[in-house]
Protein backbone atom coordinates (compact mmCIF):
# COMPACT_ATOMS: atom_id res chain seq x y z
CA UNK A 1 0.00 0.00 0.00
CA UNK A 2 2.59 2.61 0.85
CA UNK A 3 4.71 1.56 -2.87
CA UNK A 4 1.22 2.28 -4.34
CA UNK A 5 0.44 5.35 -2.61
CA UNK A 6 4.40 6.73 -3.64
CA UNK A 7 3.80 5.81 -7.04
CA UNK A 8 0.94 7.74 -7.70
CA UNK A 9 1.92 11.32 -6.98
CA UNK A 10 4.87 10.45 -9.62
CA UNK A 11 2.31 9.05 -12.29
CA UNK A 12 -0.32 11.61 -11.28
CA UNK A 13 1.97 14.42 -12.15
CA UNK A 14 3.53 12.83 -15.41
CA UNK A 15 -0.17 12.32 -16.41
CA UNK A 16 -1.08 16.34 -15.31
CA UNK A 17 2.14 17.12 -17.67
CA UNK A 18 1.31 15.39 -20.53
CA UNK A 19 -2.28 16.38 -20.47
CA UNK A 20 -0.81 20.40 -19.55
CA UNK A 21 -1.25 23.42 -22.46
CA UNK A 22 2.58 23.66 -22.12
CA UNK A 23 3.00 20.02 -23.48
CA UNK A 24 0.21 20.14 -25.89
CA UNK A 25 2.11 23.37 -27.09
CA UNK A 26 5.39 21.70 -27.27
CA UNK A 27 3.80 19.08 -29.08
CA UNK A 28 2.01 21.22 -31.60
CA UNK A 29 5.47 23.27 -32.30
CA UNK A 30 6.86 20.46 -33.21
CA UNK A 31 4.58 18.95 -35.62
CA UNK A 32 4.53 22.32 -37.28
CA UNK A 33 8.16 22.84 -37.91
CA UNK A 34 9.02 19.37 -38.45
CA UNK A 35 6.52 19.92 -41.60
CA UNK A 36 8.15 23.50 -42.12
CA UNK A 37 11.32 22.05 -42.33
CA UNK A 38 10.90 19.36 -44.42
CA UNK A 39 8.76 22.01 -46.63
CA UNK A 40 11.78 24.09 -46.45
CA UNK A 41 14.25 22.13 -47.56
CA UNK A 42 12.55 20.00 -50.28
CA UNK A 43 10.56 22.71 -51.92
CA UNK A 44 14.49 24.39 -53.24
CA UNK A 45 15.93 20.73 -54.10
CA UNK A 46 12.54 20.32 -56.31
CA UNK A 47 12.89 24.06 -57.69
CA UNK A 48 16.51 22.75 -58.55
CA UNK A 49 15.39 20.06 -60.06
CA UNK A 50 12.75 20.90 -62.28
CA UNK A 51 14.63 23.78 -63.91
CA UNK A 52 17.66 21.90 -64.82
CA UNK A 53 20.04 22.09 -62.14
CA UNK A 54 19.81 25.51 -62.02
CA UNK A 55 19.69 27.97 -59.36
CA UNK A 56 17.54 30.18 -60.71
CA UNK A 57 13.98 29.46 -59.32
CA UNK A 58 15.82 29.04 -55.94
CA UNK A 59 16.83 32.61 -55.82
CA UNK A 60 13.76 33.95 -57.12
CA UNK A 61 11.66 32.18 -54.39
CA UNK A 62 14.04 33.11 -51.66
CA UNK A 63 13.81 36.76 -52.92
CA UNK A 64 9.73 36.63 -53.54
CA UNK A 65 9.56 35.19 -50.17
CA UNK A 66 11.68 37.86 -48.05
CA UNK A 67 10.16 40.50 -49.94
CA UNK A 68 6.78 39.48 -49.09
CA UNK A 69 7.62 39.23 -45.28
CA UNK A 70 9.42 42.24 -45.43
CA UNK A 71 6.40 44.23 -46.97
CA UNK A 72 3.57 42.53 -45.03
CA UNK A 73 5.28 41.86 -42.30
CA UNK A 74 2.90 44.70 -39.96
CA UNK A 75 0.13 43.87 -42.04
CA UNK A 76 0.33 40.29 -40.48
CA UNK A 77 1.14 41.36 -37.10
CA UNK A 78 -2.29 43.84 -37.09
CA UNK A 79 -3.94 41.22 -37.80
CA UNK A 80 -3.15 38.91 -35.77
CA UNK A 81 -3.65 41.66 -33.32
CA UNK A 82 -7.16 42.37 -34.22
CA UNK A 83 -8.81 39.08 -34.17
CA UNK A 84 -9.66 36.14 -31.90
CA UNK A 85 -6.47 34.02 -30.71
CA UNK A 86 -7.87 30.67 -31.77
CA UNK A 87 -9.25 32.10 -34.91
CA UNK A 88 -6.22 33.46 -36.01
CA UNK A 89 -4.13 30.02 -35.18
CA UNK A 90 -7.07 28.26 -37.25
CA UNK A 91 -6.79 30.34 -39.97
CA UNK A 92 -3.42 30.69 -40.50
CA UNK A 93 -2.52 26.48 -39.74
CA UNK A 94 -5.56 25.89 -42.24
CA UNK A 95 -4.40 28.06 -44.70
CA UNK A 96 -0.49 27.34 -44.38
CA UNK A 97 -0.82 23.57 -44.67
CA UNK A 98 -3.41 23.54 -47.47
CA UNK A 99 -1.00 25.60 -49.45
CA UNK A 100 1.86 23.00 -48.76
CA UNK A 101 -0.64 19.73 -50.10
CA UNK A 102 -1.78 22.09 -52.59
CA UNK A 103 1.90 22.73 -53.48
CA UNK A 104 2.74 19.38 -53.24
CA UNK A 105 0.33 18.33 -55.53
CA UNK A 106 1.31 20.55 -58.65
CA UNK A 107 5.09 19.45 -58.39
CA UNK A 108 3.67 15.93 -58.52
CA UNK A 109 1.63 16.84 -61.50
CA UNK A 110 4.70 18.89 -62.96
CA UNK A 111 7.37 15.92 -62.29
CA UNK A 112 5.30 13.31 -63.50
CA UNK A 113 4.32 15.07 -66.58
CA UNK A 114 7.31 17.65 -67.18
CA UNK A 115 7.75 16.41 -71.15
CA UNK A 116 3.95 16.79 -72.05
CA UNK A 117 3.64 20.32 -70.66
CA UNK A 118 6.93 21.80 -71.91
CA UNK A 119 5.10 20.95 -75.40
CA UNK A 120 2.02 22.87 -74.72
CA UNK A 121 1.49 26.54 -75.85
CA UNK A 122 4.86 26.60 -76.65
CA UNK A 123 6.47 25.78 -72.83
CA UNK A 124 3.94 28.52 -71.65
CA UNK A 125 1.62 26.17 -69.26
CA UNK A 126 4.80 24.80 -67.80
CA UNK A 127 5.84 28.03 -66.69
CA UNK A 128 2.76 29.21 -65.46
CA UNK A 129 2.96 26.24 -63.61
CA UNK A 130 6.15 27.26 -61.82
CA UNK A 131 4.94 30.40 -60.96
CA UNK A 132 1.89 28.98 -59.55
CA UNK A 133 4.40 26.62 -57.23
CA UNK A 134 6.14 29.90 -55.80
CA UNK A 135 3.43 31.98 -55.25
CA UNK A 136 1.31 29.05 -53.55
CA UNK A 137 4.26 28.29 -51.77
CA UNK A 138 4.82 32.03 -50.72
CA UNK A 139 1.29 32.27 -49.36
CA UNK A 140 2.53 29.04 -47.23
CA UNK A 141 5.68 31.13 -46.13
CA UNK A 142 3.06 33.89 -44.90
CA UNK A 143 0.61 32.04 -43.48
CA UNK A 144 3.89 30.39 -41.74
CA UNK A 145 5.16 33.60 -40.58
CA UNK A 146 1.50 34.22 -38.91
CA UNK A 147 0.95 31.07 -36.99
CA UNK A 148 4.52 31.69 -35.53
CA UNK A 149 3.64 35.64 -34.34
CA UNK A 150 0.43 34.29 -33.00
CA UNK A 151 1.97 30.80 -30.84
CA UNK A 152 5.53 31.69 -30.19
CA UNK A 153 4.96 35.12 -29.30
CA UNK A 154 1.54 35.45 -28.12
CA UNK A 155 0.23 32.03 -26.77
CA UNK A 156 3.41 31.23 -24.88
CA UNK A 157 3.49 34.41 -23.00
CA UNK A 158 -0.54 33.82 -22.27
CA UNK A 159 0.61 30.05 -21.19
CA UNK A 160 2.81 30.90 -18.84
CA UNK A 161 1.03 33.48 -17.40
CA UNK A 162 3.03 36.14 -15.06
CA UNK A 163 6.19 33.08 -14.02
CA UNK A 164 8.76 35.18 -15.53
CA UNK A 165 10.94 31.50 -15.26
CA UNK A 166 8.21 29.11 -16.88
CA UNK A 167 8.37 31.70 -20.10
CA UNK A 168 11.86 31.20 -20.38
CA UNK A 169 11.96 27.82 -19.61
CA UNK A 170 9.44 27.72 -22.75
CA UNK A 171 10.87 29.86 -24.66
CA UNK A 172 14.16 27.53 -24.59
CA UNK A 173 12.38 24.43 -24.95
CA UNK A 174 10.47 25.77 -28.45
CA UNK A 175 14.06 26.60 -29.93
CA UNK A 176 15.55 23.01 -28.53
CA UNK A 177 12.20 21.70 -30.44
CA UNK A 178 13.55 24.38 -33.66
CA UNK A 179 17.26 22.93 -33.45
CA UNK A 180 16.21 19.44 -33.54
CA UNK A 181 13.60 19.73 -35.97
CA UNK A 182 16.42 21.68 -38.31
CA UNK A 183 18.37 18.45 -38.52
CA UNK A 184 16.08 15.71 -38.54
CA UNK A 185 13.58 16.83 -41.02
CA UNK A 186 15.47 17.30 -43.99
CA UNK A 187 17.68 14.12 -43.20
CA UNK A 188 14.26 12.47 -43.25
CA UNK A 189 12.40 14.33 -46.37
CA UNK A 190 16.27 13.52 -47.83
CA UNK A 191 16.68 9.82 -47.67
CA UNK A 192 13.41 9.31 -49.41
CA UNK A 193 14.52 11.49 -52.13
CA UNK A 194 17.36 9.46 -52.49
CA UNK A 195 16.01 6.53 -52.08
CA UNK A 196 12.39 6.57 -53.92
CA UNK A 197 12.16 9.81 -56.48
CA UNK A 198 11.22 13.73 -55.96
CA UNK A 199 7.87 12.27 -56.82
CA UNK A 200 7.38 10.56 -53.62
CA UNK A 201 8.98 13.03 -51.78
CA UNK A 202 6.12 15.18 -52.86
CA UNK A 203 3.44 12.94 -51.99
CA UNK A 204 4.99 12.15 -48.72
CA UNK A 205 5.27 16.20 -47.41
CA UNK A 206 1.53 16.55 -48.42
CA UNK A 207 0.70 13.39 -46.85
CA UNK A 208 2.46 14.49 -43.52
CA UNK A 209 0.77 18.18 -44.12
CA UNK A 210 -2.52 16.89 -44.10
CA UNK A 211 -2.41 14.64 -40.94
CA UNK A 212 -0.55 17.30 -39.10
CA UNK A 213 -3.26 19.86 -39.84
CA UNK A 214 -5.86 17.73 -38.43
CA UNK A 215 -3.67 16.91 -35.38
CA UNK A 216 -2.17 20.30 -34.70
CA UNK A 217 -6.06 21.36 -35.33
CA UNK A 218 -7.02 19.77 -32.27
CA UNK A 219 -3.87 20.00 -30.16
CA UNK A 220 -5.18 24.34 -30.87
CA UNK A 221 -8.17 23.49 -29.04
CA UNK A 222 -7.12 21.77 -26.34
CA UNK A 223 -4.76 24.50 -25.14
CA UNK A 224 -7.22 26.62 -25.73
CA UNK A 225 -9.65 25.05 -23.83
CA UNK A 226 -6.90 24.24 -20.98
CA UNK A 227 -6.04 28.20 -20.65
CA UNK A 228 -9.45 30.26 -20.40
CA UNK A 229 -6.78 33.48 -20.35
CA UNK A 230 -6.89 32.84 -24.54
CA UNK A 231 -10.20 33.88 -24.67
CA UNK A 232 -9.32 37.39 -23.79
CA UNK A 233 -7.56 39.76 -25.95
CA UNK A 234 -6.72 43.52 -24.43
CA UNK A 235 -8.00 45.03 -27.83
CA UNK A 236 -11.24 43.20 -27.97
CA UNK A 237 -11.72 43.79 -23.73
CA UNK A 238 -11.25 47.68 -24.02
CA UNK A 239 -14.00 47.68 -27.41
CA UNK A 240 -16.25 45.55 -24.92
CA UNK A 241 -16.32 47.77 -22.26
CA UNK A 242 -17.02 50.95 -24.26
CA UNK A 243 -20.20 49.13 -25.48
CA UNK A 244 -21.13 47.99 -22.38
CA UNK A 245 -20.63 51.46 -21.00
CA UNK A 246 -22.77 53.18 -23.78
CA UNK A 247 -25.45 50.50 -23.28
CA UNK A 248 -25.73 51.61 -19.81
CA UNK A 249 -26.09 54.93 -20.13
CA UNK A 250 -28.55 54.17 -23.06
CA UNK A 251 -30.63 52.07 -20.09
CA UNK A 252 -30.37 54.78 -17.72
CA UNK A 253 -31.73 57.55 -19.52
CA UNK A 254 -34.11 55.32 -22.00
CA UNK A 255 -36.89 55.78 -19.63
CA UNK A 256 -36.99 59.80 -19.71
CA UNK A 257 -36.46 59.97 -23.37
CA UNK A 258 -39.51 61.78 -25.07
CA UNK A 259 -39.98 61.21 -28.65
CA UNK A 260 -38.51 63.73 -30.24
CA UNK A 261 -35.55 63.24 -27.94
CA UNK A 262 -36.05 59.92 -29.72
CA UNK A 263 -36.07 61.79 -33.19
CA UNK A 264 -33.30 63.43 -32.47
CA UNK A 265 -31.02 60.20 -31.18
CA UNK A 266 -32.32 59.07 -34.90
CA UNK A 267 -30.87 61.45 -37.11
CA UNK A 268 -27.64 61.43 -35.10
CA UNK A 269 -27.16 57.29 -35.84
CA UNK A 270 -27.79 58.43 -39.19
CA UNK A 271 -25.29 61.17 -39.40
CA UNK A 272 -23.05 58.93 -37.57
CA UNK A 273 -23.80 55.99 -40.08
CA UNK A 274 -23.40 58.51 -42.97
CA UNK A 275 -19.66 59.64 -41.93
CA UNK A 276 -18.63 55.65 -40.96
CA UNK A 277 -19.82 54.77 -44.45
CA UNK A 278 -17.98 57.52 -45.69
CA UNK A 279 -14.79 56.38 -43.85
CA UNK A 280 -15.02 52.49 -45.08
CA UNK A 281 -15.21 53.71 -48.57
CA UNK A 282 -13.02 52.43 -51.60
CA UNK A 283 -10.18 54.31 -51.23
CA UNK A 284 -10.28 54.09 -47.21
CA UNK A 285 -9.99 50.72 -47.72
CA UNK A 286 -7.12 50.54 -50.21
CA UNK A 287 -5.12 52.52 -48.71
CA UNK A 288 -5.40 50.59 -45.34
CA UNK A 289 -2.56 48.30 -45.78
CA UNK A 290 0.15 51.36 -46.23
CA UNK A 291 -1.74 53.29 -43.47
CA UNK A 292 -1.15 49.55 -41.30
CA UNK A 293 2.47 49.26 -42.50
CA UNK A 294 3.27 52.99 -41.59
CA UNK A 295 1.60 52.85 -38.33
CA UNK A 296 3.39 49.23 -37.41
CA UNK A 297 7.11 50.74 -38.11
CA UNK A 298 6.09 53.74 -36.47
CA UNK A 299 4.89 52.08 -33.51
CA UNK A 300 8.23 49.81 -33.61
CA UNK A 301 10.29 52.86 -33.67
CA UNK A 302 8.69 54.21 -30.03
CA UNK A 303 8.96 50.51 -28.54
CA UNK A 304 11.33 50.53 -25.57
CA UNK A 305 13.16 48.13 -26.81
CA UNK A 306 13.82 49.16 -30.00
CA UNK A 307 17.67 48.90 -30.13
CA UNK A 308 17.30 45.20 -28.93
CA UNK A 309 15.23 44.53 -31.52
CA UNK A 310 17.51 46.17 -33.94
CA UNK A 311 20.91 44.10 -32.45
CA UNK A 312 19.15 41.29 -33.03
CA UNK A 313 18.22 42.29 -36.75
CA UNK A 314 21.63 43.20 -37.51
CA UNK A 315 22.66 39.49 -36.17
CA UNK A 316 20.87 38.48 -39.66
CA UNK A 317 23.95 40.39 -41.85
CA UNK A 318 26.22 37.31 -41.68
CA UNK A 319 27.81 35.23 -43.75
CA UNK A 320 28.97 33.24 -40.43
CA UNK A 321 26.38 30.91 -40.40
CA UNK A 322 25.75 27.27 -41.68
CA UNK A 323 23.73 28.40 -44.86
CA UNK A 324 24.51 27.74 -48.68
CA UNK A 325 26.82 30.61 -48.73
CA UNK A 326 29.68 28.96 -45.63
CA UNK A 327 29.22 25.80 -46.56
CA UNK A 328 29.98 26.88 -50.29
CA UNK A 329 33.20 28.48 -49.43
CA UNK A 330 33.68 25.50 -47.15
CA UNK A 331 33.55 23.20 -50.61
CA UNK A 332 35.94 25.52 -52.44
CA UNK A 333 38.47 25.22 -49.50
CA UNK A 334 38.43 21.28 -49.98
CA UNK A 335 36.10 20.25 -47.43
CA UNK A 336 33.90 17.03 -48.48
CA UNK A 337 29.96 16.69 -47.63
CA UNK A 338 30.70 14.23 -45.15
CA UNK A 339 32.94 16.58 -43.33
CA UNK A 340 30.33 19.36 -44.05
CA UNK A 341 26.92 17.51 -42.10
CA UNK A 342 29.63 16.85 -38.51
CA UNK A 343 30.28 20.59 -38.77
CA UNK A 344 26.54 20.90 -38.78
CA UNK A 345 25.68 18.41 -36.45
CA UNK A 346 28.33 20.16 -33.78
CA UNK A 347 26.38 23.63 -34.79
CA UNK A 348 23.20 21.83 -33.82
CA UNK A 349 24.50 20.88 -30.69
CA UNK A 350 26.46 24.39 -29.81
CA UNK A 351 23.27 25.80 -30.77
CA UNK A 352 21.39 23.68 -27.80
CA UNK A 353 24.16 23.83 -25.20
CA UNK A 354 23.50 27.71 -25.54
CA UNK A 355 19.74 27.63 -24.86
CA UNK A 356 19.95 25.39 -21.56
CA UNK A 357 22.78 28.14 -20.73
CA UNK A 358 20.11 30.55 -21.31
CA UNK A 359 17.98 29.47 -18.99
CA UNK A 360 20.75 29.30 -16.30
CA UNK A 361 22.59 32.25 -17.10
CA UNK A 362 18.89 34.30 -16.70
CA UNK A 363 17.99 32.30 -12.86
CA UNK A 364 21.41 33.92 -12.20
CA UNK A 365 22.03 37.21 -13.68
CA UNK A 366 18.65 37.98 -14.45
CA UNK A 367 17.41 38.79 -18.63
CA UNK A 368 19.12 41.92 -19.89
CA UNK A 369 22.66 40.51 -17.94
CA UNK A 370 22.21 37.62 -20.06
CA UNK A 371 22.05 39.28 -23.29
CA UNK A 372 25.18 41.50 -22.28
CA UNK A 373 26.98 37.84 -21.40
CA UNK A 374 25.83 36.31 -24.63
CA UNK A 375 26.55 39.28 -26.93
CA UNK A 376 30.18 39.46 -25.64
CA UNK A 377 30.15 35.11 -25.57
CA UNK A 378 29.49 35.43 -29.42
CA UNK A 379 31.96 38.48 -30.54
CA UNK A 380 35.11 37.05 -28.87
CA UNK A 381 34.22 33.71 -30.46
CA UNK A 382 33.99 35.51 -33.73
CA UNK A 383 37.17 36.37 -33.65
CA UNK A 384 38.37 33.40 -34.58
CA UNK A 385 36.67 33.81 -38.05
CA UNK A 386 38.55 37.44 -38.39
CA UNK A 387 41.83 35.39 -37.29
CA UNK A 388 41.12 32.74 -40.17
CA UNK A 389 41.20 35.60 -42.82
CA UNK A 390 44.77 35.91 -42.45
CA UNK A 391 45.72 32.76 -41.49
CA UNK A 392 47.65 30.21 -43.66
CA UNK A 393 45.65 28.49 -46.62
CA UNK A 394 43.23 31.65 -46.10
CA UNK A 395 42.69 32.50 -50.32
CA UNK A 396 41.96 36.05 -49.07
CA UNK A 397 43.44 38.47 -51.72
CA UNK A 398 42.58 42.27 -51.66
CA UNK A 399 44.20 42.46 -55.48
CA UNK A 400 41.31 40.45 -56.92
CA UNK A 401 38.85 42.99 -57.79
CA UNK A 402 35.43 41.73 -55.82
CA UNK A 403 33.16 43.02 -58.72
CA UNK A 404 35.07 40.48 -61.15
CA UNK A 405 32.59 37.92 -61.65
CA UNK A 406 29.67 40.19 -61.70
CA UNK A 407 31.73 41.70 -64.29
CA UNK A 408 32.24 38.69 -66.02
CA UNK A 409 28.53 37.47 -66.20
CA UNK A 410 27.10 40.85 -67.30
CA UNK A 411 29.65 41.49 -70.38
CA UNK A 412 30.88 38.42 -70.21
CA UNK A 413 34.85 39.07 -70.37
CA UNK A 414 36.08 35.86 -71.29
CA UNK A 415 39.75 37.71 -70.89
CA UNK A 416 39.60 38.75 -67.30
CA UNK A 417 38.07 34.96 -66.32
CA UNK A 418 39.96 33.62 -63.52
CA UNK A 419 40.37 29.93 -62.68
CA UNK A 420 38.35 29.58 -59.28
CA UNK A 421 35.10 28.19 -58.51
CA UNK A 422 32.42 31.08 -57.27
CA UNK A 423 30.09 31.34 -54.41
CA UNK A 424 26.62 31.31 -55.80
CA UNK A 425 24.16 32.25 -53.23
CA UNK A 426 20.87 30.58 -53.23
CA UNK A 427 19.01 33.05 -51.48
CA UNK A 428 16.81 31.12 -48.99
CA UNK A 429 16.16 32.93 -44.76
CA UNK A 430 15.77 30.03 -43.21
CA UNK A 431 19.00 28.84 -44.00
CA UNK A 432 18.30 25.37 -45.14
CA UNK A 433 19.07 25.41 -48.14
CA UNK A 434 22.67 24.28 -49.19
CA UNK A 435 22.70 23.42 -52.94
CA UNK A 436 25.30 25.72 -54.08
CA UNK A 437 26.94 24.45 -57.29
CA UNK A 438 30.75 24.30 -58.15
CA UNK A 439 33.55 22.94 -60.26
CA UNK A 440 35.59 20.52 -58.38
CA UNK A 441 36.89 21.62 -55.13
CA UNK A 442 40.59 22.34 -55.26
CA UNK A 443 43.56 20.89 -52.93
CA UNK A 444 44.52 23.79 -50.55
CA UNK A 445 47.97 23.93 -48.95
CA UNK A 446 46.76 24.58 -45.42
CA UNK A 447 43.31 24.02 -43.56
CA UNK A 448 44.03 25.97 -40.41
CA UNK A 449 41.95 29.30 -41.97
CA UNK A 450 38.87 27.12 -42.40
CA UNK A 451 39.55 25.32 -39.52
CA UNK A 452 39.51 28.82 -37.42
CA UNK A 453 36.44 29.94 -39.49
CA UNK A 454 33.98 27.09 -38.26
CA UNK A 455 35.60 26.85 -34.87
CA UNK A 456 34.59 30.36 -34.58
CA UNK A 457 30.99 29.92 -36.61
CA UNK A 458 30.23 26.71 -34.09
CA UNK A 459 31.09 28.31 -30.84
CA UNK A 460 29.66 31.71 -31.60
CA UNK A 461 26.17 29.61 -32.08
CA UNK A 462 26.24 29.43 -28.05
CA UNK A 463 26.63 32.96 -27.71
CA UNK A 464 23.74 33.64 -30.70
CA UNK A 465 21.11 31.27 -29.45
CA UNK A 466 21.39 32.97 -25.72
CA UNK A 467 20.99 36.30 -27.44
CA UNK A 468 17.98 35.29 -29.54
CA UNK A 469 16.24 33.89 -26.54
CA UNK A 470 16.92 37.29 -24.49
CA UNK A 471 15.90 39.68 -26.96
CA UNK A 472 12.39 37.29 -27.82
CA UNK A 473 11.45 37.51 -23.95
CA UNK A 474 12.26 41.24 -23.79
CA UNK A 475 9.98 41.67 -26.64
CA UNK A 476 7.67 39.04 -25.32
CA UNK A 477 7.58 41.05 -21.69
CA UNK A 478 7.14 44.70 -22.89
CA UNK A 479 5.34 45.12 -25.73
CA UNK A 480 1.70 45.84 -24.49
CA UNK A 481 -0.81 42.56 -25.77
CA UNK A 482 -2.45 44.75 -27.95
CA UNK A 483 0.38 45.18 -30.02
CA UNK A 484 2.83 42.03 -30.03
CA UNK A 485 1.71 41.10 -33.87
CA UNK A 486 2.47 44.25 -35.33
CA UNK A 487 5.76 44.62 -33.46
CA UNK A 488 6.33 41.04 -33.84
CA UNK A 489 6.12 41.06 -37.64
CA UNK A 490 7.94 44.55 -37.99
CA UNK A 491 10.70 42.56 -36.05
CA UNK A 492 10.44 39.75 -38.96
CA UNK A 493 10.32 42.43 -41.39
CA UNK A 494 13.50 43.91 -40.00
CA UNK A 495 15.39 40.00 -39.73
CA UNK A 496 14.59 39.48 -43.41
CA UNK A 497 15.45 42.51 -44.64
CA UNK A 498 19.21 42.37 -42.52
CA UNK A 499 19.05 39.15 -44.43
CA UNK A 500 19.19 40.32 -47.51
CA UNK A 501 21.19 42.45 -47.58
CA UNK A 502 23.81 39.81 -47.15
CA UNK A 503 22.92 37.75 -49.93
CA UNK A 504 23.29 41.50 -51.88
CA UNK A 505 26.70 41.30 -50.50
CA UNK A 506 27.60 37.92 -51.69
CA UNK A 507 26.11 38.90 -54.92
CA UNK A 508 28.71 41.82 -55.37
CA UNK A 509 31.22 39.93 -54.08
CA UNK A 510 31.30 35.98 -55.24
CA UNK A 511 34.75 34.79 -55.27
CA UNK A 512 36.35 32.93 -52.75
CA UNK A 513 39.20 35.60 -52.88
CA UNK A 514 36.92 38.29 -51.26
CA UNK A 515 35.42 35.94 -48.59
CA UNK A 516 37.32 37.42 -46.14
CA UNK A 517 36.37 40.84 -46.60
CA UNK A 518 32.61 39.45 -46.12
CA UNK A 519 33.93 37.80 -42.69
CA UNK A 520 35.08 41.11 -41.32
CA UNK A 521 32.36 43.21 -43.12
CA UNK A 522 29.89 40.39 -40.67
CA UNK A 523 32.01 40.75 -37.86
CA UNK A 524 31.47 44.09 -37.88
CA UNK A 525 27.41 44.33 -38.31
CA UNK A 526 27.51 41.43 -35.69
CA UNK A 527 29.74 43.78 -33.38
CA UNK A 528 27.32 47.21 -33.89
CA UNK A 529 24.56 44.97 -33.43
CA UNK A 530 26.00 44.22 -29.81
CA UNK A 531 26.56 48.01 -29.30
CA UNK A 532 22.82 48.49 -29.72
CA UNK A 533 21.91 46.20 -27.09
CA UNK A 534 24.88 47.44 -24.40
CA UNK A 535 23.02 50.95 -24.74
CA UNK A 536 20.19 49.09 -24.03
CA UNK A 537 21.17 47.46 -21.23
CA UNK A 538 23.20 50.49 -19.73
CA UNK A 539 19.95 52.68 -19.98
CA UNK A 540 17.70 50.11 -18.62
CA UNK A 541 20.45 48.73 -15.75
CA UNK A 542 20.95 52.53 -14.63
CA UNK A 543 17.36 53.63 -14.69
CA UNK A 544 17.14 50.23 -12.53
CA UNK A 545 19.70 51.31 -9.98
CA UNK A 546 18.37 54.83 -10.07
CA UNK A 547 14.96 54.36 -8.77
CA UNK A 548 16.02 52.18 -6.32
CA UNK A 549 18.44 54.75 -4.89
CA UNK A 550 15.57 57.26 -5.25
CA UNK A 551 12.36 55.67 -4.21
CA UNK A 552 10.84 59.03 -4.58
CA UNK A 553 11.72 59.29 -8.20
CA UNK A 554 9.00 58.79 -10.53
CA UNK A 555 10.01 56.04 -13.91
CA UNK A 556 10.84 57.33 -16.84
CA UNK A 557 8.20 56.01 -19.43
CA UNK A 558 10.96 55.67 -22.47
CA UNK A 559 12.59 53.19 -19.85
CA UNK A 560 11.44 49.50 -20.04
CA UNK A 561 9.53 48.27 -16.73
CA UNK A 562 11.50 45.04 -15.89
CA UNK A 563 11.38 44.39 -12.41
CA UNK A 564 12.53 40.70 -13.21
CA UNK A 565 14.47 41.31 -15.83
CA UNK A 566 17.40 42.55 -14.59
Amino acid sequence: MDNTASKNPCCERICEFFMSAKFLIYLGHALSTWGDRMWNFAVAVFLVELYGNSLLLTAVYGLVVAGSVLLLGAIIGDWVDKNPRLKVAQTSLVVQNSAVILCGVLLMVVFQFKEQLSTLYDGWLLTSCYIMVITIANIANLASTAMSITIQRDWVVVVAGDDRSKLADMNATVRIIDQLTNILAPMLVGQIMAFGSHFIGCGFISGWNLFSMCLEYFLLWKVYQKTPALAIKAGQKDTDDQELKQLNVQKETGNSESPTEGFQLMNEAAEVKMVTEKKTSCCHQMTEPIRTFKEGWVAYYNQSIFFAGMSLAFLYMTVLGFDCITTGFAYTQGLNGSVLSLLMGASAISGICGTVAFTWIRKKCGLIRTGFIAGVTQLSCLMLCVASVFAPGSPFDLSVSPFEEVLKHLFGDSASLRESPTIVPTIDPQGLTNIPIFEEAPQVESYLSVSFLFAGVIAARVGLWSFDLTVTQLIQENVIESERGVINGVQNSMNYLLDLLHFIMVILAPNPEAFGLLVIISVSFVAMGHMMYFRFAYKSLRSRLFLFCSPEQKPDPNIPSLPNSV
